[in-house]
Parts: C-alpha cells; sequence; structure tokens
C-alpha cells in the first residue's frame, strides 16, 4: 500500500509540473532542459559513456533550435537545419529499431556511444520543444495531446495485457508486455484521440488518429529499446530520481523515441495542408 501511495504521489508530482510548465513557454524550455541533462546522465550510465561532451552537445543543440529565432532575429537556415537534425534522428532511431530485432545485443562502441546521446536523446528534446511551436506559433496543446496518448497507451496497454494478456511481446527483453497489452494501449489510444480533437483547438481527429498510432508503435519500441540498454546494463530501472516509477528516462522513453516521427508527421501535415 505504501509503495502504491509512494508511486502515485511521485507520478502527479511529474505530471503536475509538466503540465503547468507546458503553459509557459520559457518554463517549459527551462523544464526539458533540465530533464534532458537528467535524462542524459542516466543513459550515459546505462552505454557507460563517461564523458561531459554530450551534455555540451545537448546544451548547444537545445539553445540552438529553442533560440534560433530570438538570438539571430531571423529563421533562415532554421527550417533547413531542422530538416537536416530531423533526418538524422530517424535514422538513428531506425538503426536502434533494426538493433532491437537483430541484434543480442546493441553494439556500443565509442562513435556510437556518442551519435546516440546526440541524436536519440539530445535531438529528441529539441523536438518536444519544436512540436510545442508547431506552426511557428506556440500552443502547448499539441505537445499535452502527445503526452496524454502516451500516459493512455502505457496504461491501458498495463491494464489489458495485466488482465488478458497471454501472448508475449518481446520475451527476451521485456517479459510483462504482450501483444494484447499492445493492442489494447493502441486501441484506447484512438479512442482518447477523438476527445483530444474535439476539446483542443489544434488538429483535426484524422490527424490525432494518425498520431495515436505513431505515438503507439514509436512509443513501445522506445520502451522495448530502453529495456534492452537496461537489459545489457544489468540494472532494472535507468535511476531512482522517482519514487515507486525508477529514472526520468524511465517514464520518459517512450515520448523521446516517437517526438522525431510525431515533429516529422507534423511537418507532412503543414506541407499538405
Amino acid at each position: 500500500m505504501k509503495e502504491i501511495l509512494v508511486r502515485s504521489l511521485s507520478g502527479l508530482l511529474y505530471v503536475t509540473l509538466l503540465i503547468v510548465c507546458l503553459y509557459f513557454e520559457h518554463l517549459l524550455i527551462a523544464l526539458f532542459l533540465i530533464f534532458g541533462l537528467i535524462c542524459m546522465g542516466e543513459f550515459m550510465k546505462l552505454i557507460q559513456l563517461k564523458s561531459k561532451i554530450p551534455y555540451f552537445i545537448l546544451i548547444v543543440l537545445y539553445g540552438v533550435f529553442g533560440y534560433w529565432q530570438t538570438v539571430l532575429n531571423t529563421d533562415t537556415g532554421l527550417n533547413e537545419a531542422t530538416q537536416i537534425l530531423m533526418v538524422l534522428a530517424i535514422f538513428v532511431e531506425l538503426f536502434l529499431i533494426k538493433d532491437l530485432f537483430s541484434e543480442k545485443t546493441i553494439p556500443l562502441f565509442a562513435s556510437k556511444r556518442f551519435i546516440l546521446t546526440t541524436f536519440y536523446l539530445s535531438s529528441s528534446f529539441v523536438f518536444l520543444i519544436l512540436i510545442a511551436n508547431y506552426h511557428d506559433n506556440y500552443n502547448p496543446n499539441i505537445l499535452l495531446g502527445a503526452f496524454i496518448l502516451v500516459w493512455v497507451n502505457d496504461s491501458f496497454a498495463y491494464l489489458v495485457g495485466k488482465n488478458f494478456g497471454k501472448q508475449k511481446l518481446f520475451e527476451k527483453i521485456s517479459p510483462k508486455k504482450t501483444v494484447e497489452g499492445f493492442l489494447g494501449g493502441l486501441f484506447f489510444s484512438c479512442i482518447a484521440s477523438y476527445f483530444i480533437a474535439t476539446f483542443t483547438n489544434t488538429l483535426n481527429f484524422t490527424s490525432w488518429l494518425i498520431l495515436s498510432i505513431i505515438i503507439s508503435v514509436f512509443g513501445t519500441l522506445g520502451d522495448l529499446i530502453e529495456s534492452k540498454f537496461k537489459r545489457q546494463a544489468k540494472v532494472k530501472d535507468s535511476g531512482v530520481i522517482m519514487p515507486g516509477h525508477g529514472g526520468l528516462l524511465d517514464r520518459l522513453d517512450s515520448i523521446i523515441f516517437a517526438a522525431p516521427f510525431i515533429y516529422l508527421f507534423l511537418r507532412i501535415l503543414n506541407y499538405v495542408s
């Protein structure tokens, strides 16, 4: 009972802090920078990388893309730079998906460690801010909708999997995840997309429905990939910062991995509309 209470309180604090900061752009930028630095520390422990360089790269990338227009007083070059970062991030994440299914352990040679910290972790926090600035106007409801879809997917994947799950999804990496749980999370995320579209003045239902599928699929893959990193490092959680939940990376792994794909979809949507 005590463990459930601690878990609930720490989870509530995390959600409240995130939602409050979402409605103040500079607070959100500061919060995600702090989150990024914490996640970087946890991830570097998992991949056994001892260096200050990834922290520096995170701060530079985050600062450049977060304040490009403010500092330079122009958006010239921002679009091209963002596209390059997006392509590199998606390319690296596709290789991680390949490693998840084809490799017994994810190869972690020296250069790959720096590639992962840059284009898997640092870039994802950049894309979270860019998602909130869809159409070049700060709109926290799109990012909030994405987080809600992650929470709905994770919650119902757990509930459906626990009560009805029989077929293991990826037993060697995450024994508790089931195909039924994944489908349950996807189903209820699709339902949630209707309410998000209805009650937020953002995207239409079809767009949110597609986003729910993107978030469920890539969020689950991100969770599995982090589980594989933890299994290689022989640890249960990425950290201990959130009592009852583990590390911050444990809570953000789904949205971190899905972020570049969410942003890609929004760019396509903006282009065709």
